[in-house]
């Protein structure tokens, strides 16, 4: 497809970070409660995972993606099956990936 006189403006623009990882959490395993310090995007290639927020608890199966917010504090973990997902980050430069937060 052809688009002709095609005009872009850009308003602003950000140094930012992105990082592409794929990650495999084994069975009954549970990640330690951590927030980012960015958007974070995960698609489920294969098995399942719960992502645990404060007060709720969502379970993805492959072919489902989530949204963690920026900042927000969450864990993800796995039943009785691995998980393997496609994990995309966006954050400042010089930002550590996963900042733990102390168990309540």
């Amino acid at each position: 497809m052809r688009v002709e006189n095609l005009m872009r403006e850009q308003l602003q623009s950000a140094d930012l970070e992105v990082v592409l990882s794929v990650v495999t959490v084994p069975p009954n395993t549970r990640l330690p409660l951590h927030t980012h310090p960015g958007e974070e995007f995960a698609y489920v290639m294969a098995g399942s995972a719960v992502l645990v927020r404060p007060e709720v608890e969502e379970r993805f199966v492959a072919g489902q993606t989530v949204k963690v917010s920026l900042n927000e504090v969450h864990t993800v973990r796995t039943e009785d099956e691995e998980a393997t997902l496609i994990v995309f980050r966006v954050h400042t430069p010089g930002q550590p990936e996963r900042i733990l937060v102390p168990e309540a």
